[in-house]
């Protein structure tokens, strides 16, 4: 999802807040991504299978990961401490 270009400013008398609330709007949505991206859900309670080369190149840029399961977030804990989501290994298992 990427964010437009903020429009000419047409700020008049039957517009509400002027050009700021274009920005106030953008910076709204752009938390409200973030938020979606790092906010708490089956990511948290689950391992889940994505590709090393992925891992990696979201640790370095910040770009989310797209597991087997379908599940996206950004990586950060260690999956060593939570199970192995259940979808992710049915998957892989099938794949072999």
């Amino acid at each position: 999802m990427s964010i437009a270009e903020p429009g000419p400013d047409r700020s008049g008398p039957d517009t509400v807040g002027g050009g700021a609330g274009t920005d106030l709007l953008e910076k709204e949505l752009q938390e409200l991504i973030e938020k979606e991206l790092t906010e708490d859900g089956d990511h948290d309670r689950y391992s889940h299978y994505v590709q090393k080369e992925k891992i990696l190149e979201s640790a370095v840029s910040g770009k989310p990961v797209i597991a087997l399961c379908g599940k996206v977030w950004v990586p950060g804990r260690d999956p060593e401490k939570f199970p192995v989501c259940p979808d992710c290994k049915k998957i892989y298992d099938r794949m072999k």
